[in-house]
């Protein structure tokens, strides 16, 4: 059988002939499992057909690269007093922090200048994205109150860029726009020399959503496409890449500075990532793109396909800006909000 995420892939319609190589592994688990309870999947034929060990068909795929990473991907571990003042305002203020339920990598670097991203919407995503290690699942009540106290957090911060998050809410009617909308405002009135950048979803191509997001007036609006085209079906199964394009489109037709990310070593070609890079460029859907490794969060989650050299990704760096986007932060180590306040100051250095 077919697993993507440690579950029973949702598309019958998928053959290990027909998914991308590079991204997915082949797995017989053993009857009586949780996986084969939740499958109605005939015996898998490539180890009834074809007698595979079911131990020595569970291998990274073809293609990965696994082992001890590269010296490149070493990070900073947690510590030290800006670290823990920031530690006490996240608790203190009962906040989530992406920083932590994706396991971001730059983790002690970020914290330990004083910086995080705040994750709203509580810490339970109703998608199940392929590499993200944030929970997935129903969530809770909403919180009504939490604008308040991460307005309340802001100014005792004392940032002069902050980024704020979410999970996906698709339950919701506006899946949350509200809450990002008053959260935005909250900073505002409370820290008004704070700059506010948000990394929103897609609110499921639902544009009367995004408009309260708009009106809010962030400093920055982020979108992630996080992969290419092709990958999407496993990489981000409910969502669609002309989707995120057009909400960066409409975000950018208002006036805002606009911003969105990939990773790479999940499957995807350069020319591919070449695409999506003129993709962002030739419409102007994004003044800032990030380009970042991807790193496997857990055994259950997508394997990584490739490591890629800094050096490559310092001549993605160069392609894109070519092409035309004012911006490209990109580095094994990257991520959304990795260094956002530096960003914007690149971007104003590169504005004619």
């Amino acid at each position: 059988m077919i697993e993507r995420l440690g579950r029973p892939f949702k598309r019958p319609d998928m053959t290990l002939d027909t998914i991308p190589p590079g991204v997915l592994r082949h797995v017989c688990p053993a009857p009586g499992s949780k996986y084969r309870k939740l499958s109605s999947l005939p015996p898998c034929r490539v180890c009834y057909d074809e007698r595979v060990d079911p131990k020595s068909a569970a291998t990274p795929p073809q293609g990965s690269q696994t082992g001890r990473k590269p010296s490149w991907l070493r990070a900073r571990l947690p510590g030290g007093p800006q670290y823990q003042r920031l530690r006490t305002i996240v608790d203190t203020h009962r906040l989530h922090t992406v920083c932590e339920s994706a396991k971001c990598p730059n983790l002690g670097e970020c914290w330990g200048r004083g910086t995080a991203t705040i994750m709203i919407l509580g810490d339970v995503c109703t998608r199940s994205c392929g590499f993200c290690h944030i929970k997935t699942g129903r969530p809770p009540s909403l919180d009504l109150q939490e604008p308040v106290r991460v307005g309340e957090a802001a100014a005792l911060m004392r940032l002069k860029h902050l980024v704020v998050t979410s999970v996906n809410r698709d339950e919701l009617s506006d899946g949350g726009a509200a809450i990002w909308a008053e959260t935005i405002r909250q900073i505002r009135r409370r820290s008004p020399e704070t700059a506010v950048e948000v990394l929103i979803p897609d609110f499921g191509g639902d544009w009367e959503a995004l408009a309260q997001v708009i009106d809010a007036e962030p400093d920055v609006l982020n979108h992630n496409l996080e992969t290419v085209p092709r990958l999407y079906p496993i990489v981000r199964p409910q969502a669609k890449y002309d989707q995120s394009l057009a909400l960066l489109a409409r975000s950018k037709g208002h006036g805002l500075t606009t911003k969105t990310g990939i990773m790479v070593g999940i499957g995807e070609t350069d020319g591919e990532i070449s695409d999506v890079m003129r993709d962002v460029a030739e419409i102007g859907h994004a003044d800032i793109l990030t380009i970042g490794q991807y790193l496997q969060p857990t055994p259950d989650h997508l394997a990584v396909a490739r490591w890629v050299t800094p050096q490559r990704f310092a001549d993605f760096k160069v392609e894109g800006e070519a092409m035309g986007i004012g911006h490209v932060e990109s580095g094994p180590l990257v991520r959304s909000s990795y260094h956002a306040e530096d960003q914007m100051l690149h971007l104003a250095e590169a504005s004619p």
